[in-house]
């Protein structure tokens, strides 16, 4: 049996009650957003202070271009707001920001700025941040599929050759390791289309905390419970 490691490697967030932390106050959901991105600092520092390499954070899903038009305008400029206030304070930290999802339909301010994010940071080696925009976990499958199947046509592989070593070599960004830990705030038991693929053998973490209110004591329970778990991976 695998011995659970005292930190995970990677740690997934789905980052969920933005809106009801805005609705308890009687509040517009654009500000429960606004306190959620404080809540995105505090935990990428909590992150590198516990000794976790990797964060993937699920900040705008496939499916979240169906809100309304002024919530997801305010999402955007949020976004582009966030990483222009906090690029140099996580450079600083050492960390490097990645990015997963069909980020190419971001609005162009939105994605300039999250490219000089990605730019800037790239040789840093204390710690990974890797941001999920109008990501979805099947579209990315199928994205993968048709990766393979246009290299199939290709003749640049056999299909006899396709296995579950050779996909996730097609996943979006395949040098991220899948997630040890997955966490979802806000007391919701689903893993709304969130790295599909990659969490088949993630263990899973679920808090009654609004996103808004995540702190690092709240990573640190999180943390704790997961050295508790045994990963067995499918063994006894």
């Amino acid at each position: 049996m695998e011995k659970n490691s005292t930190v995970p490697q990677h740690v997934a967030i789905i980052m969920d009650g933005n809106g009801r932390w805005a609705k308890k106050r009687e509040l517009k959901h654009i500000e429960g957003h606004k306190e959620g991105s404080k809540a995105v600092e505090r935990t990428i520092k909590a992150a590198k202070k516990f000794g976790i390499k990797y964060i993937t954070l699920y900040a705008f899903s496939t499916e979240n271009w169906k809100r309304p038009k002024d919530e997801v305008d305010g999402l955007m400029c949020l976004l582009k707001n966030f990483l222009s206030e906090n690029l140099e304070m996580i450079h600083k930290e050492g960390v490097k920001i990645k990015t997963i999802g069909r980020t190419s339909a971001l609005p162009y301010p939105t994605r300039k700025t999250l490219l000089n994010a990605i730019e800037k940071t790239q040789n840093n080696t204390l710690g990974t941040v890797i941001i999920a925009l109008n990501y979805g976990g099947r579209s990315e499958i199928v994205d993968a599929v048709k990766k393979i199947a246009q290299d199939v046509l290709d003749k640049k592989i056999k299909v006899n050759k396709i296995d579950e070593s050779l996909f996730p070599k097609y996943l979006y960004d395949p040098e991220i390791p899948d997630p040890d830990l997955l966490i979802r705030t806000s007391g919701e038991l689903r893993i709304s289309n969130f790295l599909l693929w990659q969490i088949s053998y993630s263990e899973i973490y679920v808090t009654d905390v609004l996103w808004p209110d995540f702190n690092e004591d709240e990573l640190g329970k999180a943390l704790e419970s997961y050295k508790s778990r045994e990963r067995r991976f499918g063994r006894r």
